[in-house]
Parts: C-alpha cells; sequence; structure tokens
C-alpha cells in the first residue's frame, strides 16, 4: 500500500527534493522575482500539457502542438500587424483585441479538428496524423508572415486593437495574467476530467477502447474532442507568448510539443492511456521548470541540461512501467 503510494506521488516527491536541493545550492533560487518568472514560463508549458493530457488519456499523442501555437501566434501577430487585407475589395479590416484572440483559438481548434478527423475517421495513427499536421501548421505559419516576424503589436487606438500584450505581460491581483491562465486550464481540466461524463469516457477510451464502444461510448466523438482540446490550449500558448514578446515569429513554439509530453509523463499520465491525471501533469510542468531554472541558476551548461532532462524523462517513463507491474502483481494477488 505504502509503496502504491510512493508510486503515485513521485513527481510531487521529486518537485519538493529540487525546490529544497536548489534553494540550499542557490540563495537566488527562492527569491520572489525568481519564482515569478519561473512560474510564468512553466505555465505555457503547463497549459500546452494541460490539453496533452486528454489526447494521452484517451490513447494518442499529438506532435503538433508547438506548430499550433506558432501558428496562432502568426495569425494573432498578422490581425493585429497588417490586418485582413482583402486584395478583392481593396480594403483592409482590423479586428477587436479580443476577436483577434478567438480566432486564433478557433485555428488551434480547426488544426485540432483535422488530427482528430484524420484519427477517429480515417484511422489514421496518431503519431502520423500528427506528425503531418506539424508540419502543415508550421508551413501555414511560414506562408502567412512570409517568414518575417510581425513586430510591434502594440496596436492602434483608433482600431480598437490595443491591449494584446496584457495576456503575457500583464498583471491580475498581484499575479501575472498567465500564471492565472495555467490555474484556469488547470481547474477547467480537472473539473471536466473527474467530475464529467465526458471525461470519464476519455479514461474509458484510453484504457479499453472496444470495451468503451461495447458499453456505448462514442469512441470517434471523444477522440474528436481531446484533439480539438489540445488544439486550444497549444494555440492559447501562441497568443500568450506573443503576447509576452510584442511580436509574432513563425518558428515560436518548436519543440514544445516534445517538453508537452514530457510534463505529462512525468505526471504519471501512462503513454498507454485510461491512467493519469491533469493535476499530475501540472506537477510535471513544474519539474521540468524547476529542474530548467535550478540549472541555470547553479550555471550548469546548456547542452548538459539538455543530457539531464533526457535522463529524467526516460526515468519516469521507467519508473511508469515499475508502477504498472506493480499495479498489475498487486491485482493478481487479490484475486488469488
Amino acid at each position: 500500500m505504502i509503496q502504491a503510494q510512493l508510486f503515485r506521488l513521485r513527481a510531487l516527491i521529486v518537485l519538493a527534493a529540487l525546490i529544497v536541493t536548489f534553494s540550499l545550492l542557490s540563495p537566488a533560487f527562492l527569491a520572489p522575482a525568481n519564482l515569478t518568472i519561473l512560474v510564468k514560463h512553466v505555465a505555457m508549458n503547463a497549459i500546452l500539457a494541460v490539453g496533452m493530457t486528454f489526447v494521452i488519456l484517451s490513447g494518442g499523442i499529438d506532435l503538433s502542438v508547438g506548430s499550433v501555437a506558432g501558428l496562432a501566434g502568426i495569425v494573432a501577430g498578422g490581425l493585429i500587424h497588417t490586418g485582413l487585407v482583402l486584395r478583392s475589395f481593396g480594403v483592409v479590416v482590423y479586428f477587436h483585441t479580443w476577436l483577434v484572440v478567438i480566432i486564433a483559438l478557433a485555428v488551434g481548434a480547426l488544426v485540432g479538428a483535422v488530427n482528430g478527423l484524420l484519427i477517429s475517421r480515417l484511422a489514421v495513427a496518431p503519431f502520423i496524423a500528427t506528425l503531418g499536421t506539424l508540419y502543415v501548421a508550421r508551413g501555414a505559419a511560414l506562408l502567412v508572415s512570409s517568414g518575417e516576424t510581425f513586430p510591434n503589436l502594440a496596436g492602434r487606438a483608433e482600431l480598437g486593437n490595443t491591449g494584446f500584450g496584457t495576456l503575457g505581460a500583464g498583471t491580475l491581483l498581484g499575479l501575472p495574467v498567465p500564471i492565472w491562465l495555467m490555474l484556469a486550464f488547470t481547474v477547467a481540466g480537472m473539473i471536466v476530467a473527474e467530475r464529467t461524463p465526458f471525461g470519464r469516457r476519455v479514461y474509458a477510451v484510453g484504457g479499453n477502447e472496444r470495451a468503451a464502444e461495447l458499453s456505448g461510448v462514442r469512441v470517434a466523438w471523444i477522440k474528436f474532442a481531446v484533439y480539438v482540446i489540445s488544439g486550444v490550449s497549444a494555440a492559447m500558448v501562441g497568443i500568450v507568448i506573443a503576447a509576452q514578446l510584442a511580436a509574432a515569429h513563425p518558428a515560436t513554439g518548436e519543440t514544445f510539443e516534445l517538453n508537452a509530453i514530457a510534463a505529462v509523463v512525468l505526471g504519471g499520465t501512462s503513454l498507454m492511456g485510461g491512467r493519469g491525471s491533469v493535476g499530475g501533469t501540472v506537477i510535471g510542468a513544474f519539474v521540468i521548470g524547476v529542474l530548467a531554472d535550478g540549472l541555470i541558476l547553479l550555471g550548469v551548461s546548456a547542452f548538459w541540461q539538455i543530457v539531464i532532462k533526457g535522463f529524467v524523462i526516460v526515468l519516469a517513463v521507467i519508473l511508469d512501467q515499475m508502477q504498472q507491474k506493480y499495479s498489475r502483481r498487486a491485482a493478481a494477488a487479490l484475486r488469488s
């Protein structure tokens, strides 16, 4: 019983150990300014990973989230910087800032919907489908921007598109807006996953797709929906990053999918689907963020940081396999 509890709490134990270690090795680690920067960085990966959690819980994978983030950021940046150019009518349309955000989120949802249709209706393997949309979304971002950056996204008051930077650099009740967004996505994700019929069906599909289908679960719809959720989460990350930088670059989000998957795995979600939690994923995102921040403060080489991060991810997968074996043995012992 104690062993099983330790397995379930492994991400939290590792996080606590990292915080204690880095606070002892570097007095600057617990400085309020450093903690604020740390949590803001974690927020991006956490939001992305919340959407990824639903996909992996259903037994899938989404490699396109980094490219979707880049595409959404470029769409938002382009609409603010140059507007929607309607050459046939000889006019340029500028949208209100919040409408720009909604359009960019809709772009993420659209890419997620394409992934969902390919996987649920055309039976394309998730790895292949999302690898394809990774390239399509990245290429679309380059086409929209002609490979260039959209700078100076402050907007103009007479066009009603100012205030975009608030999403990335603003504060609310003393906390940066990205942290509030992380909290909102985390709470919403936990409620949907743990308190709604949809969440229970996601677990059912990931645990045993055939059994779920026989019990009346609309498996195709569940698969479609989780990729839409992932697309919206990725788009929000791209929007926030563009708002933080006051500029949108088509290369934004490269390798983000790897960090998101790592956070999900570190948080205890099984890559086979059917087991895990949104809360665990957010803890996993903090493990990655604290590890990266602490290594930087200690002056560890960026090359070694990559090596250490890879080692931690492999270790997390090994622990996950050990947990599954332990669970099977415990279940067999109870039956006997």
